[in-house]
């Protein structure tokens, strides 16, 4: 696939450069040459073709959406024309984690960062899933559970439609989804969203002006009838987050147990963060994540797979934990997640996470110093889980009754202190992220070492 979309791009962009009348910009053209805009489109068709790391996972035929818009990205004179032109391009991928370091007043705002609802399709109906705490979808009274029917004046199937990926191999009802949310988080130049759902007495306009609350602090903390409960604010970029973390361990240190809320990371962040947090929890060094370079295979038929180590900092924290996640739990968010249950067998509680792929990798387009992220790392639970497919153990009513926020926290809550009171925990769904005893985290730490390593451990 990649040879084929390389050869493709190649073939394109010599014939541009052929017809090209000159490499300087004709007058009224205000962004590079024919030459340079198509050699940038051709580096950027390459670096996905070659770096990108689901597209197992994937039903795009990469080599068709590269032919397709090879001419287009070459006779886009203006810069936002060939952002357009890019954007669409990379939106086949139908990624929530792929997309541009730019963006224009026309593009969509990123998921799930920078949206205020979540929705699914299910037996043709758009159906709201879930709304974001403190944004402007939920102070106009949108509610889990409701039937969007138009969006801004359209029937939502008619403001989908045009977003819907063209290029597939084969039908994806991931990509309807992917096309769903998009819609739903709207164009940066709409200032006003209005929306049409069906609610149990009928119709309903809604009216709202898309709102993501700005964090006064990169975390809060307060204690909850003797469990402590520190809540992140989409931080995880930030290093200052680790010392204000340190802080409310030392104001909670009378707790018996603690709550780690991630519902509230939706910019992921990164990995020095996320390590510098449960490097507090530990009391090792220890796995907890896996990664696959998936570009490596490609290039030479070898895996390169590894396991990334959190190593203990400060004093320890062992009380029980218990995670708390949601749609808005996103990249560096859910590796945190996932990372606390594989070292500590914490308990994830909440509703699915924003199931982002992988690891990040970027490439600056030479002429028009346009950024292209990507996923290009694959990451795992240290159990061999993707990431992606990692679930978290459900609370009963989370994600239909609006009032799930506190009904999460609670559930949260209640779980700690019984862990701390070494009661057994209640038994929850089959395969979610429930509390692991001592030993099953072992077994796991086992399974994600290097063979010689586990073996010398057994001795």
């Amino acid at each position: 696939m990649t040879d084929l979309a390389s050869a493709l791009c190649a073939a394109m962009l010599a014939m541009l450069v052929a017809v090209a009348p000159s490499a300087v910009p004709a007058k009224g053209q205000d962004f590079l040459t024919a030459e340079q805009r198509a050699a940038d489109f051709a580096g950027f068709c390459d670096f996905v073709g070659e770096s990108y790391a689901y597209f197992d996972l994937k039903a795009t035929d990469w080599a068709r959406v590269c032919a397709h818009h090879a001419p287009q990205a070459a006779a886009a004179t203006r810069r936002s024309e060939y952002v357009a032109v890019l954007e669409r391009a990379l939106a086949e991928l139908y990624d929530a984690h792929a997309h541009l370091g730019t963006h224009t007043p026309r593009s969509f705002r990123l998921v799930p960062s920078q949206t205020d609802l979540f929705a699914r399709w299910q037996d043709g109906k758009a159906i709201i899933a879930a709304v974001r705490a403190g944004s402007g979808a939920e102070a106009a009274g949108l509610r889990p559970g409701m039937e969007v029917m138009a969006l801004n004046g359209e029937s939502i199937q008619a403001a989908v439609q045009p977003i819907e990926p063209e290029f597939l191999s084969r039908d994806d009802a991931s990509a309807r989804d992917w096309a769903l949310q998009v819609a739903l988080a709207g164009r940066h130049d709409q200032a006003v969203t209005r929306l049409l759902a069906r609610v149990d007495d009928g119709r309903r306009l809604f009216e709202f002006v898309p709102h993501y609350p700005e964090p006064g602090s990169t975390l809060s903390s307060r204690a909850i009838g003797g469990v402590g409960h520190l809540r992140i604010h989409d931080a995880l970029g930030q290093q200052a987050l680790v010392q204000a973390f340190d802080q409310a361990l030392a104001e909670l240190q009378d707790t018996r147990a603690l709550v780690i809320d991630l519902r509230d990371t939706p910019s992921g962040g990164n990995s020095a963060v996320a390590r510098g947090i449960m490097g507090r929890l530990v009391t090792r060094m220890l796995p907890y994540q896996r990664h696959e370079l998936v570009s490596e295979f490609r290039e030479n038929g070898v895996r390169r797979v590894w396991a990334e180590y959190v190593a203990p900092r400060g004093t320890p924290c062992l009380k029980p934990l218990v995670v708390l996640v949601g749609r808005w739990t996103g990249s560096m968010g859910e590796g945190l997640a996932i990372g606390l249950h594989a070292t500590r067998g914490a308990a994830v509680l909440g509703q699915p996470m924003a199931q982002l792929l992988g690891a990040i990798g970027q490439k600056v387009l030479p002429h028009s110093s346009i950024v292209v992220r990507v996923p290009v790392e694959k990451l795992f639970h240290v159990d061999g889980t993707p990431r992606e497919a990692a679930v978290p153990c459900a609370v009963g009513g989370a994600g239909r009754d609006w009032r799930a926020q506190d009904t999460e926290l609670s559930a949260a809550v209640a779980l700690a202190m019984r862990l701390a009171d070494t009661r057994a925990a209640p038994l929850l769904q089959p395969g979610c992220l429930g509390p692991r005893p001592a030993q099953a985290v072992e077994a796991g730490r086992a399974a994600a070492m290097p063979a010689p390593v586990a073996a010398q451990r057994r001795r």
